[in-house]
């Protein structure tokens, strides 16, 4: 089944508001009529407003960066779902590698986050992976897969979240996964995922793996990878372009 890609930049804690609003008025006269895939980015809480405002009427649309699993209440410095749908979000990314390591996030907690995404109008982009101890030991895909059937939430349609993989042994190491690695995986979590889901044919997997203009293609070309979650490659308006272009 075609599904149609989706290139999601995560701008992470970069960017103050002048250079955000340039970014996104570049991405927003950049992207090409007609694009092949779908274009979001995510910057931080504090840019959702400004940079939805330059990309209203774009093909580009505006996600949030994590969320929190209440609706409101006493949680000081949070954000909830329904803040960020507010500021002009469609996209919310949940249970990040960052997020998972720095704030020791469950994939329960990660479940609850992504629940509340749905239930205020958002997409929540899942994050997955394994570390390199855990690939070393040859549990990368049994780690995934319990992941996936512990962050994504149940009875909900297969398009209505996204799966993104995080190779979390090859950030800084040096190490890199190979294309075989990237389809092998891709394929384990559609078949873990249309196990929780009731199918997996509409679900729209992602790669997030220092994915760039020079590797995007053989990347986004794989049968199972349905677009990429980019992160610094995003935060350089030519670069994420030419990511996005590289779907076709």
């Amino acid at each position: 089944m075609t599904r149609r890609a989706l290139i999601a930049g995560n701008w992470k804690m970069n960017i103050l508001r002048a250079d955000g609003e340039a970014l996104a008025a570049a991405l927003a006269s950049g992207v090409a009529p007609g694009a092949a895939a779908d274009l979001l980015v995510c910057p931080p809480a504090t840019l959702i407003a400004p940079v939805a405002a330059k990309l209203s009427g774009s093909a580009v649309s505006v996600g949030g960066q994590d969320c929190h699993m209440s609706e409101s209440g006493a949680h000081t410095g949070d954000i909830a779902a329904a803040m960020i749908k507010d500021l002009g979000a469609a996209y919310v990314i949940v249970g990040h590698s960052e997020r998972r390591a720095d704030h020791a996030e469950s994939d329960g907690i990660v479940k609850a986050k992504a629940a509340a995404a749905l239930a205020a109008g958002l997409t929540p982009i899942i994050c997955v992976g394994e570390t390199e101890a855990q690939r070393d030991a040859g549990e990368a895909e049994a780690v995934v897969g319990s992941q996936i059937r512990g962050s994504v939430p149940e009875s909900v349609a297969e398009d209505a979240v996204v799966i993104a993989y995080e190779p979390v042994w090859a950030i800084g190491t040096g190490r890199t996964p190979t294309v075989d690695d990237i389809a092998a995986m891709h394929a384990h979590m559609r078949q873990v995922a249309g196990s929780v889901l009731g199918g997996s044919d509409k679900l729209r997997l992602l790669y997030g793996g220092s994915v760039k203009p020079g590797n995007a293609v053989e990347i986004l070309g794989l049968g199972d990878v349905d677009g990429a979650l980019v992160g610094g490659a995003s935060l350089k308006a030519e670069d994420f372009l030419a990511i996005a272009a590289a779907a076709a």
